[in-house]
């Protein structure tokens, strides 16, 4: 009974204000996604990743165990995705980057906050570090047929997590009353991110439905195993193994769907995915989580 509470209290802010998006849109009312959107991966989430590596007392060999673990999972899903796709006669333009790539802002972030607290936040964003990097140059590949590099030095999420890297490594501080003005912009991140989401799967058009349940429930279990498969290969420790497990497991991110509609992949089907995905991850986020703590 306890550990139900105790999942019911991570999980249930997380879907209360994605449902508050959701319904924001449903009413009628304005949402300019676009805006909030780059607000929160422009300014809002660099803050929140450089002040928390920078205030997080982790050891940096742990952080360098979950780096390593963390590129080694994303490897090991590509591969793994890209068989699947291939066996199954899937569009790899459509099909692959939402099977490899989850989202690791909006509903991973949160998660690992709630769930393991400052410290499950600092190794977060280190996956979602990763996953980023990933996605803006072989993601992009995978759909457009061309990969973004310069993207990614242009990225100021990429940049906030170097310098915070830095910070962490030489033990430096911002003076005061700088870390409290970019902690107040960092604390905006969060609600941004879960209503933002709540609002994209709103405005969403699914199609392919059957084929979308059966690819995000394939999602799910080749994640979560190839997950824990890193983590314990690399000896991670409690925190970091679920933060990890977490990450990768979570759903379809919305950007598949922009980036397919950008580049002229089959947007209905991608946006079926996200939407099934996210509804699937309120029953097996929880799972993942009892399993967890």
């Amino acid at each position: 009974m306890n550990l139900a509470l105790t999942v019911l209290e991570i999980v249930a802010p997380v879907f209360l204000l994605a449902g508050i998006g959701f319904s924001w849109v449903k009413l009628g009312f304005e949402y300019r996604i676009q805006f909030v959107t780059q607000l929160a991966m422009t300014l809002s989430v660099p803050c929140l990743i450089f002040v928390s590596l920078m205030n997080t007392k982790i050891e940096p060999a742990a952080l360098t165990a979950l780096l390593l673990a963390g590129m080694a999972a994303y490897g090991a899903v590509s591969v793994a995705a890209a068989l699947l796709v291939w066996a199954l006669g899937l569009n790899r333009r459509t099909y692959l980057a939402p099977l490899i790539f989850g989202n690791t802002g909006n509903l991973g972030l949160p998660l690992a906050l709630f769930a393991f607290g400052e410290v499950g936040l600092s190794y977060a964003v280190v996956v979602f570090a990763i996953m980023a990097i990933w996605s803006f140059t072989f993601g992009i590949w995978l759909v457009a047929g061309a990969g973004s590099f310069g993207k990614v030095l242009r990225e100021p999420l990429v940049w906030a997590t170097l310098l915070g890297a830095l910070f962490l490594w030489q033990d430096w501080q911002t003076p005061k009353f700088l870390t409290n003005t970019l902690t107040l912009l960092g604390q905006m991140a969060i609600p941004m991110m879960l209503i933002t989401l709540g609002v994209a799967v709103a405005r969403l058009s699914p199609g392919g439905i059957g084929r979308a349940i059966f690819l995000s429930a394939l999602k799910i279990v080749l994640c979560v195993g190839i997950a824990w498969a890193a983590a314990s290969y690399f000896v991670l420790d409690d925190i970091a193994f679920g933060v990890l497990v977490l990450q990768i497991a979570t759903p379809v991110a919305v950007t598949s769907y922009l980036l397919a509609e950008k580049y002229g992949a089959d947007a209905q089907a991608v946006a079926g995915l996200v939407v099934v995905s996210t509804l699937m991850s309120v029953g097996a986020l929880p799972l993942i989580l009892a399993v967890l703590l």
